[in-house]
């Protein structure tokens, strides 16, 4: 059966499930890395009562500058470069906005918690320097945000039963269990590349047998090389996507009881023939409920977190003079 399987390509992903969940991917590049003695400082913002100097956006801008200039240059480069730079002076506006408003709802982070923060990112394997005043100084506004999000706008969604089956309904396909197919094959495998046309040659005898009315599986036991030549060549069940794709396109039109047409893979040459077919199937809804629960919130707390950034900065005296 293997010998039709794709192989399967498996990954290894570092997982930051700390630093993902508690918003502090990134927190690295936001502490300073070089000196701005010599910068000409001046004001680019007022948010508020709160004033951001140009040498604050150059350390928020500095990695996606080096990491723009590694890709680009002239003309194509100074426009990513301003846009980028416009992006990072919304973010520090945005970044403020929620730091002066937690401030407003009393929202404090501990020196513990700034602590055990950072431990969490040396164990992820991050590099920190708590002993740097503008490093924890991040971390610790960070963890603030992370606060006065959840306090004002992740606390008070709710998810409902109604909206988690709407949910499903829209998104059937989300929920969908692939195809199944039961199936046996003759598979004549060449020796070399010399014994490719003796091999085409007797996948064709065989699949003459099977026009005539011979019995797959006595067919099967006569040519195939396969390992289940002795049970007919039985495969068993095998889901879609899983199968080589010349395999897959083959077995696509059949009905069960079909019969392909000689197939050339990187394997050798096979014939096909479909026995089952089990249709789509779709996960259960009590299956999937909680799975749902956790897309719905997070899709409403987005949206909710949109508006009432929106309101924050509707509310605020916000002056660019960049």
């Amino acid at each position: 059966m293997h010998r039709i399987i794709k192989p399967i390509s498996l990954s290894r992903e570092r997982t930051t499930r700390f630093m993902a969940g508690a918003g502090l991917v990134g927190i690295l590049a936001m502490a300073p890395t070089f000196s701005v003695a010599h910068l000409e400082d001046r004001i680019v913002a007022v948010v508020n009562s709160d004033l951001i100097m140009l040498s604050d956006m150059k350390r928020e801008f500095e990695a996606e500058q080096a990491r723009l200039s590694r890709q680009h240059e002239g003309d194509e480069l100074a426009q990513r470069l301003k846009t980028a730079e416009y992006m990072a002076l919304t973010k520090m506006i945005e970044r403020r906005l929620q730091l002066q408003e937690a401030k407003a709802k009393k929202v404090e982070v501990s020196e513990q918690e700034v602590k055990q923060a950072v431990e969490q990112m040396k164990q992820e394997g991050l590099a920190s320097e708590l002993s740097n005043p503008q490093y924890a100084r991040t971390v610790r506004d960070q963890l603030i945000l992370m606060k006065v999000v959840d306090r004002e706008v992740r606390s008070v969604i709710m998810v409902g039963e109604s909206e988690m089956k709407r949910y499903y309904e829209e998104h059937l396909n989300r929920f969908a269990l692939p195809e199944e197919y039961m199936l046996s094959q003759i598979l004549i495998l060449p020796r070399g590349s010399d014994e490719i046309a003796d091999a085409l040659t007797k996948v064709r005898r065989a699949s003459e047998e099977l026009k005539r009315g011979e019995k797959f599986e006595d067919v099967a036991l006569e040519f195939s090389d396969g390992p289940n030549a002795s049970h007919g060549g039985r495969l068993g069940w095998v889901r879609q996507g899983d199968l080589m794709p010349v395999i897959e396109r083959a077995i696509t039109p059949l009905v069960p009881g079909g019969i392909s047409d000689v197939v050339q893979s990187s394997e050798g040459f096979h014939i096909i023939r479909l026995e089952e077919k089990k249709p789509r199937q779709f996960r259960p809804f009590e299956e999937v409920k909680r799975e749902i629960r956790g897309l719905v919130f997070e899709q409403k707390s987005e949206d909710m977190y949109q508006s009432w950034l929106a309101d924050l900065k509707n509310k605020a005296y916000i002056e660019i003079k960049f």
